[in-house]
């Protein structure tokens, strides 16, 4: 069975984003996908700093996190948008992840080969997709495999029935099938 891991760039208690990837998730169960849902709250990690790292190592919630990247064949994010870019939440728990701990371990090991589907949901116009352009780039260059289908949600603040499910039912299958999707391919790849 795929093992797949579900997060969101943001910490917020009622983030839209964390929303959006659970309906991503519940499409990747229905594909058969075992599926791992985090909130990044949950490991709270010091910005990224060397001489923090030289000084005393990677933080343990920064190794809880990226050991849950390695354990998992693929990824579904869905990522705020902050000034055209994802957070910064988001940037530093991939710096770390990105971070070798032994001489003998390999390079991007939590990233190299593995699948990746993105997302967002923003307040604006855009859904947070001029942010998804730069995070596509960035996990491209650090060796995913990024699948081209994608979702932005614009005005998330009005995108959302109570039980997190999104009202428009075409955007809610078009979610569900970012899921099903990624799931799919890495049947075909695992």
């Amino acid at each position: 069975m795929v093992k797949i891991l579900a997060f969101s760039g943001s910490a917020r208690k009622q983030s839209y984003n964390q929303r959006l990837v659970r309906i991503a998730a519940a499409g990747a169960k229905m594909a058969g996908a075992e599926v791992t849902e985090i909130n990044l709250a949950d490991f709270p990690m010091p910005i990224f700093n060397q001489d923090l790292e030289a000084e005393q190592g990677m933080p343990d919630e920064a190794r809880a996190f990226k050991n849950l990247m390695i354990g998992h064949d693929g990824l579904l994010i869905a990522s705020p948008e902050y000034n055209s870019a994802y957070s910064a939440l988001l940037k530093h728990a991939i710096d770390w992840a990105s971070r070798k701990e032994t001489e003998s371990e390999a390079p991007l090991l939590a990233f190299r080969g593995k699948v990746v589907t993105l997302m967002a949901a923003s307040p604006g116009n855009l859904g947070g997709l001029r942010g998804l352009v730069v995070l596509r780039m960035l996990l491209g260059n650090l060796g995913m495999i990024v699948l081209p289908g994608q979702q932005a949600i614009a005005h998330a603040g009005k995108a959302f029935h109570a039980d997190g499910s999104l009202l428009d039912d075409g955007q809610q299958q078009t979610v569900m099938a970012l899921g099903r999707d990624l799931a799919g391919a890495l049947q075909k790849l695992v």
